[in-house]
């Protein structure tokens, strides 16, 4: 009768298992930057679909903007 070990001791004995590198960590990106006179193009209102949903971007007499639903 031989002594052999359990299945799951061999497995240990194994060669090592690859272990992952850790993830690089990255810097989170600048947000996307647009002048308002190029957004808007001259005009004072602007529609913006979001999600089937349009909003009114409005520019204001006295240079505010605006956005509603």
């Amino acid at each position: 009768m031989s002594t052999r070990p359990p299945a799951s001791a061999s497995k240990a004995t194994s060669a090592p298992q690859h272990v992952p590198a850790p993830a690089t960590v990255t810097a989170p990106l600048a947000p996307r930057r647009v002048d308002s006179a190029e957004l808007m193009g001259g005009q004072r209102v602007l529609e913006i679909v979001h999600l089937g949903e349009v909003y009114r971007l409005q520019t204001t007499r006295f240079g505010k903007l605006i956005l509603t639903k």
